[in-house]
């Protein structure tokens, strides 16, 4: 059986945000893409993702293949 909440409802916040004076606009998607790829590609090299990224796919292409 499932439980039964009881008392007040609590409200949330509003979905849109109202900027005051001290706040920050967000940033461009493109500026995260910038700031993430490098550290992306940083870790694929000091993890060996590349090698492990090109097996996986000779795995599905030889799954494709049969």
């Amino acid at each position: 059986m499932a439980p039964q909440l009881t008392g007040t409802a609590r409200r949330r916040r509003p979905a849109v945000s109202r900027s005051g004076p001290g706040e920050q606009p967000t940033r461009h998607p493109a500026v995260a893409l910038a700031m993430a790829l490098p550290c992306a590609a940083l870790l694929v090299v000091l993890f060996g993702g590349w090698e492990q990224m090109a097996s996986q796919a000779q795995a599905v292409a030889d799954l494709l293949g049969r």
